[in-house]
C-alpha cells in the first residue's frame, strides 16, 4: 500500500514529481521500474499514453491507453496538448503523453512516471526542467546484444536494429541527470532508489 502523499503546511498536497525513464530496448527497465511500484511506497502513477492504435483484447481507454482517432490526436497536437508524441513509422500509429493528465497527477501530489525514448525525455524535461531524468544503459553494446538474443523474440536483423538505435539513444543521452548502468539489476535498482529518495 502506498503511504499518503506528502502535505504542505496548510495541508494541502505538496505537488508532485516527474520521473522519466529512458533506456534502449532489452536493458531491463520494465523489471527496474516493476519493483519500483511493487517494493516502495512513493506515491507512484504510470503516465497513460494516448495513441491512434485499435485497443487489443482487454485493454481499457483510460487505464491501458487513451484511445484517439487520428484526427483528434493530430488536432490536440497541434494545439499543445502533448508535451511529447512520435510515429512508429511513417503511415503508423501515434503515440504521446497528454500535458493535461501529468499536470492533474502533479497536483494530487503524484510522481508521474513516464518510460519515454530520448527524443521524448528531451521534450518533456524542456517544460519540466526539474523533471528526473534516468537513463538505464548496458554495460556494453555486446552485452545488449547477448540480452536480446536470450529473450529468442527477435531475428538477427531486428537485434542489429535494436543495437544500432541502442547507440543512437545513448549518443544523444548527454542531457539525463542521472545514469544507471543495469550490469546488476540489484545493484541498479538500489542506485534508482537512491536517487528517488534524495530530498
Amino acid at each position: 500500500m502506498k503511504s499518503e502523499n506528502e502535505r504542505t503546511n496548510d495541508g494541502a498536497p505538496r505537488r508532485g514529481r516527474v520521473l522519466v525513464f529512458s533506456g534502449p530496448s532489452g536493458v531491463g527497465k520494465g523489471t527496474l521500474l516493476k519493483r519500483l511500484f511493487a517494493e516502495t511506497d512513493f506515491p507512484l502513477v504510470s503516465s497513460v499514453s494516448a495513441t491512434t492504435r485499435s485497443p487489443r483484447p482487454g485493454e481499457i481507454d483510460g487505464v491501458d491507453y487513451r484511445f484517439l482517432s487520428r484526427d483528434e490526436f493530430l488536432r490536440r497536437r497541434e494545439a499543445g496538448e502533448f508535451l511529447e508524441s512520435f510515429e512508429v513509422y511513417a503511415g503508423g500509429a501515434l503515440y504521446g503523453t497528454l500535458r493535461a493528465d501529468v499536470e492533474a497527477a502533479l497536483e494530487r501530489g503524484d510522481w508521474v512516471v513516464l518510460e519515454i525514448d530520448v527524443k521524448g525525455a528531451a521534450s518533456v524535461a524542456a517544460t519540466y526542467p526539474d523533471a528526473e531524468t534516468i537513463f538505464i544503459e548496458p554495460p556494453s553494446i555486446e552485452a545488449l546484444r547477448e540480452r536480446l538474443k536470450g529473450r529468442g523474440s527477435e531475428d538477427d536483423a531486428e537485434i542489429e536494429k535494436r543495437v544500432a538505435q541502442a547507440e543512437a539513444e545513448l549518443a544523444a543521452s548527454g542531457f539525463y541527470r542521472r545514469r544507471v548502468v543495469n550490469d546488476d539489476l540489484d545493484e541498479a535498482y538500489k542506485k534508482i532508489l537512491a536517487f528517488l529518495s534524495e530530498k
